[in-house]
Order: C-alpha cells, then structure tokens, then sequence
C-alpha cells in the first residue's frame, strides 16, 4: 500500500493538506494553490486535463451536506480515494471521476445517519449493510449494475481502514462476497450502447453535410452583416453623442424613415422577429392575423440605439416612433427576420431553406451548425466523444501516405481511454467531409473562444461570462435539438426530415452512439453508402489506416468487436426469417438452410421464435463467424470451396471484389439483396438501348441482364439461383 499514513484524528496540518498530494496537475497551477482538505469545495479541474470535463463532475460542494457526521465521512472517503493506492483493490481515483464517488457514498452515509442517528462507523454490523442491500434492490427502477457500484462503498470503507481517520469498517462486507453477486448483477460485456439505425443516420448526416458545406456560407455571410450593423449603430451612436436628448431622436426619426424608404424602394416588409417571444403578438390590420413582434432590434441598429445602455431610447416607447413603425407595418407589410443576407435556395423546393435571419435566429443557426460539424467529425473519424472534444485550432493537416501516393487529411487531437491523466497525442486519418466541418469550425468557433482566452474548436458560442465555456455540458441537449430543428426547418407533420425511432418516439441522439455505428458499419456494410457520396468504404479506408497507425484510440478492435456482434445479428435475422417460412437461394441456400433448420429442431419442445435468444446466439456463433454480408449475396466464407480464392493467392478471407455469387458454393441471396440485382437488370436493359455498343459489349450486357433476370426470377420463387 502506498500513500497516507493512518490518522487518528484530522489535526490543524491535516486540514491543510492540498486535496491532491501527487496527482499531475495542468500547466500554470501550484499544488500549494489548489484546495485544501478542510476547505468548503473541492475544485480538482487543475489535475483534470480533458477539455470536454463538466465543471460540476471535477468540482465537490460540501456544504451541500447538512449533516457534520456525513460531510466529514465524506471528506474522508474521498481524501483516501484520490490519493492511496491500493493494488488489487482500487487505484488512485481520477479526478473527473470525484462528483460520481461523492454521490454514492452520501447515499451510504445518509443511510447510516438514518439507520444510527449519526455516521459511526464503528456502530455499522452486516446486518445493516443487509438493510442498506435490501433497501437499494427494494427499488425496480435502479439496475443491478447501479446497486453494485453504490455497494462498493462499504467495501471501500473496509479496504481503506488503515488510512481513514475514523477507522473505517472492522470487518469485511458480506465476508468477502463480491457487490455484483449481492446485487444479483450478471455483467454483459456486449457493448449496451445502441447502434442509430440506417434510416435515422443517413439524413442525419446528410443534413449535416448540408449545413456544413451549403448552409454554412449564408450564416458566415449573416455574422458579418450583424458585425457591420453593430459597427455601424456605434458609430451612429458617437456621432449623436454631442446632440441633446430631442435633437437625437429627430435624427433616429429620420434615419429609420429612411431606412423604410429602403425597405420601400426593395419591395420588402417591416422587419419583424422569425419566432414570437415574451408573449408578444403583431395583429393584421385588415385580417387579424398573429404574427411575431416588429424586430426593433434591427431597427435600432440601423437607426443608432443601445437599449443596453440606455432602454429609455426603445424605439417602441411613446416618446420614440410607435405610429411611425404602425404606419410602415400597414403600408409595407412584414419580412420575417430583416436582415439583408441572401438565403440560398434549395433545388429540390425552389425556395430558400430557411427564413431570413434576425439576431436570434443567427445564433441559433451557428449553434446548429456546430452541431452539424460535430456529428461530421465524431461519426466519420470514430473517435470518442472527448476525443473530439479534445481538437484545438490548428489540428487539421493533409499529408502524403506513406507510398507518396494519395493526400491524407489528418486530425490532430488527444486520446484519453486507458492512458494517463493528461492523455497521449493521437492521430487521426480522415476523409474531406471531416476536414471541412473541421475549417468551418476554426471560422465558427474564434469569437467565442477568443473572448475567454481558449484555443478549443468547441466553445459555447454565446459570449457571456455566465454561460459554460466548452460545449461539453451541452453537446447531447444541442444534438437533438439539432434534430428537431431539422424536422421543423425541412420535414412535414407525417414525413419527418429524422425519421422517429422504434415505437414512434424521436430518436435520441448520445455521443457514444456515432462511434458504435461507424464501426458496426465498417465492419458489416463496408459497401454501404452514407449521404448518397460517402462511402462506408471510404471511411473504412481512412479509420484504419489511422488508427492502425499512429492513432492510440483503439478503432480498429472496437470495429472488430462490432464485426463479430455484426455476424451475430445478421445471421439471427436469417434464423428468425427461416422460422417466419422465408426461403434462401444461391448455391449456398441449401447448406444454410440444412443449418438453421438443424438449430430449431434442438430447441425442440421450446418454440424457436421465443427460445431464449443467449442460447440461440451461442449456438449460431459458430456458423456467423463465416458470415460477411454482401450487396449481391452473402458469403458464408469456406477457404476451401472459395470461387474468389482461387483467382488470388495469400489472402485469408472473402476477395468481395472478385465475387461470383451465381457460382461460389458460399454465396447465399436472399430478399433483401433483391433491390441490388433489379438495380443491375435495369442498368443493363438501360446501356443495350446504346446503338454506339461493339458486339463484345452487348453480348456481355446481355449475359449481365440474363444472369440478374435468372437471379431475380428465383429469389421470387424461392428457389436456388441458377449459375449464369
């Protein structure tokens, strides 16, 4: 054991210990600076070194703790925590990790309290560690995996007695049995994390791409007015300075009568808000209409106003212009939003994609945009979500690969999983989509960051000193209402631009779900399309070689291991479709079929389709790990039979380049690779109409069409696919 020395009791010098005694702290913090142990808060963000680290997980408030037995016990447990090491028992706690030990062990303390009338460790016996189990598993809502971490505590007290000022527990909890088996917990290593489903991640991303790569110009472009315009209402604002009170409001009487006279000359409406706010409603003169309020916002930055330093000079206040702005309601009309930015149009509408821009809409617009970035980045690069949160300005390059032959993009950032304290540097290869989302947002995220002295590709884009200043509190909250907003911007009441997941519900968006998807889809659709240009393929391509290279992410064995749960799920649909009387073709259809019929006839007297689905898994495992999911046929990989093998020499699994799948005795079609062949008939029927075709050309054609025709015709039948 390394660290503390026991203590009987907390003495003056005790008291002023620095709260971390070895742990490695971030540049320009003194370890004689940071919190001591008797201090009211704790703030460990000096040794904390992830970007994306919330502010209330590195900080512990102890005066939120009535009760002095709690609150001291407390102290102690966490003291112990983060600075002894005991080998085979707990490591040094991280300090990002502090917030989350605080919570479970007040909830033992605050039992024990309950339970004792005050914290006395030496009072606590089994049978009321016994309660406090019963207690915690007496809830439905709380998972097993939750009452095993929260009965660790006790455990701790026990191994931490030689170091805890009060003692800690004499005896050891449950005479050693492990908190998973008295939580009833059965640990499932299968990642629990779900996949976004194809439906839902493809206009995702390809709203994504938009934003970034068409949308992003109209906002960039809407920044700058708003810069112009505020540039130009200070100047306005010093040139009135030397005026008196009513000779100033002449001059903004006359300017915004001018600037109606613009409006006039341009066909526009009174600039009014994009959404209504403060309950406040414009009505129609003539129909009664409800419509947002008159944007004086805008107004007051053409014609020269602060309200922020002096509201008196609102526009709207009776002694400023409220007929004036009634009369040009009633002789212009309205404009939602007012300002000047073109919005581009979209072709599929004919119409612009969104109304134009006022200055709330414009921050909203930059918050979803960088959002947009995010998804790019977090979903095409596979890192994780502090990886990415991790990427400063400056952190993209493009490079040569290693043969000279093809320009990289490379993503600079840092990976914390598994490494120390202050992670590692990593790498990471990437495609174009990632690299632009990344200059969009150096562009993005400057003013913000700039203002509180960051270097962060990821600060919360409003630039008040009460607002948080990474993104990292926010991303999950900012994606889906990335989400929504895409629904109410480009979907309709029954066709949502982000379809809704299972059971009708939208799908909620978490940051461990884009880097679980990406590797479930290179390792298993590897010829899959993302946003109709992307290719899985390609994204695999750069994934890899990244990651295998000088990324120390571990991409590559989480892909492996998506491979393999990929195998498993792919071929538990063929079991449940065989079950359901669905019928297989290609010259592997009767081998797999034999197969899987074989496997029901085991679970036999139990009914296949409501068997134990661990026990199906286990018995199919054998068979998917010879799966690789194709478009034009499945393969059920067997090197010695092989068609593909035989026309290459060295490799050690299915060439899907060099596929036959009318001949190979692995390959299997089923319904679903139907569109795929119809897709390939029609684009043979399509080139025979070419009069231009030399014979050698059409006769291949017409083998094509003959053999899809031949294919398609047995998939509807359900028979075996005939060879060509």
């Amino acid at each position: 054991m390394r660290g503390l020395s026991p203590a009987a009791s907390t003495s003056r010098q005790y008291d002023l210990r620095p709260v971390l005694v070895s742990a490695p702290l971030k540049p320009g913090f003194a370890r004689d600076a940071i919190s001591r142990y008797s201090d009211p808060s704790w703030d460990l963000g000096p040794a904390v070194f992830r970007e994306s680290a919330r502010r209330c997980h590195v900080t512990v408030h102890f005066g939120a703790v009535e009760d002095v037995s709690v609150r001291e016990a407390l102290r102690e447990l966490l003291y112990a925590r983060l600075n002894v090491d005991l080998p085979g028992h707990r490591k040094i706690l991280s300090p990002g990790s502090v917030r989350q030990v605080f919570n479970r062990a007040r909830r033992f303390f605050e039992f024990v309290r309950d339970e004792l009338g005050v914290v006395d460790l030496r009072r606590v016996d089994q049978p009321l560690l016994d309660r406090y189990a019963r207690h915690l598993k007496a809830d439905r809502a709380r998972r097993p995996v939750i009452v095993t971490h929260l009965l660790e505590v006790p455990c701790d007290l026990y191994a931490y007695r030689d170091v805890l000022p009060s003692g800690g527990l004499s005896f050891q909890p449950w005479a050693g049995r492990p908190p998973a088996r008295v939580a009833g917990y059965h640990q499932v290593r299968e990642n629990r994390t779900p996949r976004i489903p194809e439906a839902i991640i493809s206009p995702l991303l390809a709203w994504s791409m938009r934003y970034v790569t068409e949308f992003a110009a109209d906002i960039f472009a809407a920044r700058m007015e708003m810069d112009c315009l505020e540039a130009h209402c200070a100047a306005l604002i010093e040139q009135d300075s030397v005026l008196e009170r009513q000779d100033r409001r002449r001059q903004q009487r006359n300017r915004l009568e001018d600037y109606f006279d613009h409006l006039r000359s341009e066909g526009r409406g009174v600039p009014i808000w994009a959404t209504a706010h403060n309950g406040t409603f414009l009505r129609h003169p003539e129909t009664g209409d409800l419509s947002p309020p008159v944007n004086s916002h805008l107004l007051h930055l053409h014609i020269g106003i602060n309200t922020l330093v002096e509201p008196k000079m609102h526009i709207q206040l009776t002694n400023g212009a409220p007929r004036q702005i009634k009369a040009a309601v009633r002789d212009l009309g309205v404009e939602a939003g007012g300002m000047d930015t073109p919005i581009s149009i979209l072709p599929e509408t004919g119409k612009p994609w969104r109304p134009r821009f006022d200055v709330k809409a414009l921050a909203q617009e930059e918050r979803m945009l960088q959002s947009a970035a995010y998804i790019l980045c977090a979903y095409l690069t596979g890192m994780r979500d502090c990886e990415v949160q991790a990427m400063q300005r400056g952190c993209l390059s493009l490079t040569r690969s290693e043969d000279g032959m093809i320009m990289r993009h490379r993503v600079r950032s840092v990976a914390y999983k598994g490494k120390s304290a202050q992670g590692e540097p990593a790498e990471w290869v990437t495609i174009e989509p990632v690299a632009k989302a990344v200059e969009v947002l150096e562009r993005l995220s400057l003013r913000a960051a700039s203002a509180r002295g960051l270097n962060t590709l990821w600060p919360v884009l409003i630039a008040r000193s009460v607002c948080k200043d990474h993104l990292s509190a926010e991303i999950v909250r900012q994606l889906n209402h990335f989400r929504d907003h895409l629904n109410d911007l480009f979907g309709v009441l029954d066709l949502p631009a982000i379809p809704n997941g299972p059971g009708g519900q939208p799908w909620r968006i978490t940051t461990r779900q884009f880097r679980r998807t990406i590797a479930w889809h290179i390792a298993n659709r590897p010829f899959g399309t993302i946003a109709g240009m992307i290719q899985y393929k390609h994204a695999s391509v750069a994934a890899f070689e990244g990651y295998a290279g000088s990324s120390r992410s571990g991409f590559r064995a989480e892909v492996e291991n998506q491979r393999t749960l990929g195998q498993l799920d792919d071929l538990l649909i063929y079991f449940d479709e065989r079950q359901a009387g669905a019928t297989l073709s290609g010259p592997a259809a009767a081998r797999i079929a034999r197969t899987l019929d074989k496997i029901s006839g085991d679970l036999d007297p139990l009914p296949a389709m409501i068997a134990d689905r661990a026990r199906i898994r286990t018995m199919l495992a054998s068979l998917a790990r010879t799966l690789h999911v194709g478009v034009l046929a499945d393969c059920f990989f067997d090197p010695g039979t092989a068609v593909c093998l035989k026309q290459a020499t060295g490799a050690k699994g299915p060439l899907t380049a060099l596929c036959q799948p009318t001949l190979c005795p692995n390959a299997c079609i089923t319904a679903r690779h139907r569109p795929a062949w119809a897709c390939s008939a029609e684009e043979a029927t399509s080139l025979l109409k070419e009069k231009r075709l030399s014979q050698l050309q059409r006769s291949i054609l017409q083998r094509d069409l003959q053999r899809a025709r031949k294919v398609l015709n047995s998939i509807d039948k359900g028979q075996s696919a005939p060879g060509p």
